[in-house]
């Protein structure tokens, strides 16, 4: 019997997914920045592990990354590759909400 791991790797390989491209655009070492980075680097070690990259940005450091990414709000996460595009806003603490948005189905049971 696969574990939860396994079938997740599984179903990456059969979508033909190499790695997720995160950007996570926070505001300085605020509470809020901090925990959407814990919370986010927790859900990508537990579903993506070795599938994913992450930056994180500081917006207070790379103003002009805001405009261009059109950022109205932070913390944001933005989800390049793979396709679809997708943006969530929030402190990632609702996994699920996290995990919808990145496309990434959790299993039954697990």
């Amino acid at each position: 019997m696969k574990n939860s791991t396994e079938e997740f790797d599984t179903t990456v390989a059969d979508k033909g997914v190499d790695k997720y491209i995160l950007r996570l655009y926070v505001t300085g070492a605020t509470s809020r920045s901090v925990l959407a980075i814990s919370n986010l680097k927790k859900i990508c070690e537990e579903y993506l592990e070795g599938k994913y990259e992450l930056e994180v940005i500081d917006l207070y450091k790379n103003p002009v990354l805001a405009r261009k990414e059109q950022i109205i709000a932070a913390p944001t996460l933005i989800k390049k590759l793979p396709l679809p595009f997708r943006r969530i806003i929030g402190d990632m603490s609702n996994e699920e909400k996290v995990l919808m948005g990145l496309d990434i189905r959790k299993l039954k049971g697990v």
